[in-house]
């Protein structure tokens, strides 16, 4: 289980844009993607066949997942995420906690 999923409000915590806070867009492996964070120019070719415009774009870049942390709603800081067992119905559930209050980090798969 990652520790960062789609969907997180996380903080930048290292980097150019240190400070600033968005929501996951995409996880690659060691790296994240963050809605409105790490925005770079880039220059496009246009290509009439999948009817993009040419010019220049604003695209988000990947961070690395050591430079961001998830946003804890309660203490309104950036956290550390621990992983609990739950033992229930015969089964074990792993869910993911804050390390400084322990509090379960709510779900969001529906982002």
């Amino acid at each position: 289980m990652n520790k960062i999923i789609k969907g997180d409000q996380v903080i930048v915590i290292a980097g150019k844009d240190k400070g600033k806070q968005g929501q996951v867009v995409r996880v690659l492996g060691d790296k994240v993607i963050v809605e409105g964070v790490n925005v770079v120019k880039r220059h496009q070719k246009p290509n009439p066949m999948r009817g993009v415009e040419g010019g220049i774009i604003n695209k988000e870049m990947p961070l690395a997942i050591s430079n961001v942390a998830i946003f804890n709603p309660e203490t309104k800081k950036a956290d550390r995420v621990g992983i609990k067992l739950i033992e229930g119905e015969g089964k074990v559930k792993r869910v993911r906690v804050f390390k400084s209050n322990g509090a379960e980090v709510p779900a969001n798969r529906g982002a």
